[in-house]
């Protein structure tokens, strides 16, 4: 790359993918909210509690504007972002600590709950886990919105109208604020802080444009309407890039635009490999309204429906008929594909409001998914009930999260049993042969399968968490994330476990996780004996464009290369080599 006279780089994070040239906004790093102790008589307490209760109803009402915005523009797994937001301004411990500070120190409620956010942000910024971090970042914004509701204040300059088209350079920006982004005149971003997993830089990805994070102090040494090249490809930020750097990423986003518009080609072709092995491409989704990227995507149907998005951040719990006509929706919107809803998986990072959930030290090995939902039987009928009743579409399988054994799958498949009979004697009809299927995500339930696929008809494995229960490894701990690996040996015999009691039992096994929708692990599952690969709509037609490109006879040598090597670096690297000798334009256009 030219690096003449003026042109200077700096380099960053790649946050989201593309290019793209532009003149500079620069936002200043926001002003400290400076907030006086005052004394109150105690006879003004009472109006300090109902202006902090109004300004968080405030609040709250914004949050839910922003996140109803984002559901309609990006999906529903974007506005999900904004559930930790909602968390903070209904976390009773936060609200209660702010009224009894009121209280105590006869303070004004901006005080009082600066006061108390700032100790939590403080404990959270301390920690290690990046996702902790997050939520610092998200307790932080939350945070300036009440108290800009308490002074009275604007909160800073709106970037939902700009002027003209710019590249935004930001110390930070919020996850609302790059919500509500003009995406006409914002050409890509550019921040000092942020991480490749941040909510501004998921969102970006989501809204397709180019960003460049953690570039340390870049906003201060940047002025307006400074000419900027942003590459989010390679993190790199160019300020006046000269007529040579021009031409060579303008033709980086030629090939790149050739490329998409060969994967729009391969819409509606089916993902056979060279030498005619079929596979099925289903995608994830999160909300009925999803449906219509699932379609566009070429995907034969959906493969992990999230049931979630139906009981968080609710003001009440949804009843029977209102599951019912969310999941008939679905069913209706892909037919005659199938789609495979997940009961409820609430717990470890996921609560809902009306379900006490008492605190726990470990939540992810505690009480979550399905053993919730065993100890919460009406609850969960309700649902079993719902997704029957929709099943009478015809394309409606079901399936358990984090089944560990036999014994909590006999006790579900039992409240199926049930649920029929009730259904039955009200005569409301449903698919009576409905499949019913159990997700694999515990190495136990992978040890177990062969018992387990006497009783199923289909697995499906979850290998986000298959690898985490595995390894022992939190991949959002940045100390240990380098130990989360997919290509562990370990990880790969349970696959192969997995797979083999399947077949054995004539049932299908799909992968849900992201190793589904990454290039480099498809040829490898399907090495291993997986028959179907469900994944985020946008990765569809890579993983198509893949496929279309080996034999499976290659993907199978590749697997029993894997299951008999010691090294997961290695087998990484045998499959890295395997997808560039393939299908290099999908490394050289990779997401």
């Amino acid at each position: 790359m030219s690096t003449k006279v003026g042109e200077r780089v700096w380099r960053g994070i790649a946050a989201s993918p593309g290019v793209a040239h532009g003149p500079a906004l620069v936002l200043g790093k926001p002003s400290e909210l400076v907030i006086p102790k005052q004394h109150l008589p105690e006879a003004s307490l009472a109006a300090q509690v109902q202006r902090f209760q109004e300004a968080m109803a405030a609040t709250r009402a914004e949050i839910l504007a922003v996140q109803k915005r984002v559901n309609e523009t990006l999906g529903s797994q974007e506005a999900g972002i904004f559930d930790a937001h909602l968390l903070v301004l209904e976390d009773p411990v936060l609200i209660e600590e702010v009224h009894r500070t009121i209280w105590e120190q006869k303070v004004t409620a901006e005080f009082a709950f600066d006061q108390v956010t700032q100790k939590y942000i403080k404990a959270l910024d301390s920690v290690a886990p990046e996702f902790l971090r997050e939520r610092a970042a998200d307790m932080r914004d939350v945070a300036r919105r009440v108290l800009h509701h308490l002074l009275g204040r604007p909160d800073g300059p709106t970037l939902a109208h700009l002027a003209k088209p710019c590249i935004l350079v930001a110390h930070d920006l919020t996850p609302s604020q790059t919500a509500l982004l003009d995406r006409k005149n914002v050409l890509a971003l550019a921040t000092d802080t942020g991480s490749h997993t941040s909510h501004a830089a998921i969102l970006a990805r989501s809204m397709g444009i180019p960003a460049v994070v953690g570039l340390g102090d870049t906003s201060s040494l940047l002025h307006d309407d400074a000419d900027l090249l942003v590459d989010g490809i390679n993190g790199l930020v160019i300020q006046n890039p000269t007529d040579q750097t021009l031409f060579q990423y303008g033709q980086l986003v030629r090939r790149k635009a050739t490329f998409e518009e060969h994967l729009r080609e391969l819409r509606d072709l089916p993902a056979v490999t060279l030498d005619g092995a079929r596979v099925i491409l289903s995608a994830n989704i999160e909300h009925p309204d999803d449906t219509e990227a699932v379609l566009k995507a070429g995907a034969e149907g959906i493969g992990l429906f999230r049931t979630e998005f139906l009981f968080i951040s609710r003001d009440r719990l949804p009843d029977e008929e209102e599951q019912y006509q969310a999941y008939r929706q679905v069913a209706a919107a892909v037919k005659p594909a199938s789609v495979v809803i997940r009961t409820l998986d609430l717990g470890g990072d996921k609560f809902v409001a009306h379900v006490p959930v008492p605190p726990e030290v470990n939540p992810f090995l505690g009480w979550r998914a399905i053993r919730f939902c065993l100890q919460q039987k009406d609850l969960f009928c309700a649902q079993i009930r719902a997704i029957l009743r929709a099943s009478a579409e015809g394309n409606v399988k079901m399936m358990f999260p984090m089944i560990s054994g036999l014994e909590e799958l006999m006790q579900a498949l039992a409240l199926v049993e049930e649920c029929k009979a009730q259904l039955a004697a009200r005569h409301i009809p449903f698919d009576p042969n409905i499949e019913v299927g159990a997700m694999i995500e515990i190495p136990s339930a992978a040890l177990a399968a062969d018992s387990l696929a006497r009783r199923v008809k289909f697995f499906s494995l979850g290998t986000n968490d298959l690898i985490q229960y595995t390894l022992a490894v939190d991949r959002l701990n940045e100390k240990i994330a380098h130990l989360y690996e997919p290509t562990h040996p370990a990880v790969l015999r349970l696959i192969k476990l997995t797979a083999e009691a399947a077949h054995r039992h004539g049932l299908w096994v799909g992968v849900c996780g992201e190793m589904a929708g990454d290039p480099v692990m498809v040829p490898l599952l399907l090495g291993l004996g997986v028959t179907e690969l469900s994944m985020v709509p946008s990765q569809v037609l890579r993983v198509k464009h893949l496929i279309r490109r080996i034999k499976l006879t290659e993907a199978k040598e590749l697997a029993e290369f894997a299951l008999n090597c010691e090294s997961g670096t290695e087998i990484l690297a045998r499959a890295q080599a395997l997808l560039k000798e393939k299908a290099p334009d999908l490394v050289e256009n990779s997401n």
